[in-house]
């Protein structure tokens, strides 16, 4: 295959900004032709640089803003130009929340195809700032210099420990303040750092794949626990104990601190010995009264407050009334399926991570909940009309999937089972309403409610209530 054409990088001078598109990107037209634009806000006067140019559109850059939208808003991390964590902290809340709710409705009306009730306004987060419970920062050799490093000319560092660079995955922004995590978050990040320089500890090569240090998870709870792992790239038991010994002494409050060595060239470590340093090997959320153990492995959604609304509004569709066998797919350690067993008759969770399964069986246990069932597997090959004969048909079903949705295989369970409501939690609008289409053929969506779980993204949650066609 003969490489692609490149193109004279084109300038557009004073193009009028348009509204929010795809990925958090303005839309733009110039001559009829369709432009894609990163780091500019609905309103803005710029002038273009176009770096892509597609059959169908091209995608450009701001070189220059000639006039600010009234939309705008001063970002308030120093890393905002460079880091893609938070690409909308330049636009105000509010005009974040309207894209979002019309994010939603673009997706169900465009692609679902169905027959709509009004649409909840979508629910805001209490908190923009500190609000995730979980980050990972990658450590690297080979550090991202910001145009303002490199036309300085001084001699710079080039370890960092941060997040990668967008599109990048062998560059890595160093990050001195992260606003996403509360603390201890960025006292522990800054405290490895310093001690990985005190002691001449290699950072992690992503194209080599050498090195020591190689990732940071930490994890905070509602309940004011705290995790930390580090994941280590190379078996320098020596090393690996003097960074360990070194968090323990730096934070003696920390709940479970752990590592990982991973010898893997990917960082995901669900195949992966977690070794518990000191503490506990898992930390706890709580929701109404319920402790939900969380462990190394599990999933939990990343906003702890958010996700009690979010789980309120999941509840409040399932119409429970105290008799019903209800099914939550996509379990995860169990959350939703504990947090409405109280309004059940019976609740049976499917999750594909083992580990996450049995923390979702201690989560009952610890809180008092008798009945649950929670069963490890492929939900595609797990959920089947034998599996169903077992357990019972479900009344009710919800339904949290990942960003890719429901395999067709467990749309056409559902459809063959036939419960009388589906509860679908959507972190992705899209293949939510491709699913909705499915699901059209025998269910009727009387209810939708967006929520925010990530400010400054444009990422949303989506809430669907269907209910069976009589």
């Amino acid at each position: 295959m003969g490489r692609g054409k490149k193109f004279k990088q084109e300038t557009l001078e004073k193009v009028p900004i348009g509204a929010m598109a795809v990925e958090g990107k303005c839309v733009a037209r110039v001559d009829n032709r369709v432009v894609f634009v990163e780091g500019v806000a609905p309103g803005d006067v710029a002038d273009l640089r176009i770096t892509k140019k597609k059959k169908n559109f091209f995608e450009a850059r701001a070189e220059r803003i000639h006039e600010y939208s009234d939309r705008r808003t001063e970002p308030f991390c120093e890393h905002f130009d460079y880091c893609g964590g938070c690409k909308w902290q330049h636009i105000t809340y509010e005009t974040q929340l309207a894209y979002k709710h019309q994010q939603v409705i673009d997706s169900l009306e465009r692609i679902a195809k169905v027959p709509l009730p009004e649409i909840s306004p979508i629910l805001p987060s209490a908190e923009t700032r500190f609000y995730r419970n979980k980050l990972e920062f990658t450590f690297s050799d080979s550090r991202w210099l910001t145009r303002e490093e490199i036309d300085s000319g001084a001699e710079i560092s080039r370890e960092a420990l941060g997040f990668h660079v967008p599109a990048r995955f062998d560059r890595v922004i160093d990050i001195r303040k992260c606003y996403l995590q509360p603390d201890p978050s960025n006292a522990v990040r800054q405290t490895i750092r310093a001690y990985a320089l005190e002691n001449d500890l290699t950072y992690y090569n992503l194209r080599e794949h050498t090195g020591l240090l190689r990732n940071l998870i930490i994890r905070t709870a509602n309940t004011g626990q705290t995790m930390v792992i580090v994941q280590f790239g190379e078996r320098q038991e020596e090393a690996i104990g003097g960074v360990m010994a070194h968090l323990k002494e730096a934070f003696p409050d920390l709940t479970a601190l752990m590592y990982i060595v991973n010898l893997k060239k990917n960082e995901t470590f669900h195949d992966q010995e977690v070794i518990t340093y000191a503490g506990r090997d898992y930390i706890e959320e709580e929701m109404e009264g319920l402790r939900f153990r969380v462990g190394p492995k599990s999933f939990y959604q990343t906003n702890s407050g958010q996700a009690y609304e979010l789980y309120k509004v999941a509840r409040d569709m399932a119409a429970l009334t105290g008799s019903e066998t209800v099914y939550d797919l996509y379990t995860g350690t169990g959350t939703i399926a504990n947090f409405v067993a109280r309004q059940a008759g019976h609740v049976v969770g499917v999750e594909y991570v083992p580990e996450a399964i049995e923390d979702a069986k201690v989560n009952s246990r610890e809180n008092g909940i008798d009945n649950t069932r929670f069963f490890a597997g492929d939900m595609k090959d797990l959920l089947t009309e034998d599996f169903v004969n077992e357990q019972g048909r479900p009344d009710v079903v919800i339904t949290d999937p990942p960003r890719a949705g429901m395999h067709a295989d467990v749309i056409q369970t559902l459809l063959n089972v036939s419960p009388d409501r589906i509860v679908y939690v959507s972190c992705n609008p899209a293949t939510q309403a491709r699913d909705l289409a499915l699901l059209g053929e025998q269910y009727e969506v009387t209810a939708v409610q967006p929520v925010d779980m990530f400010p400054h993204t444009h990422h949303v949650e989506n809430v669907v209530r269907l209910d069976k066609i009589s």
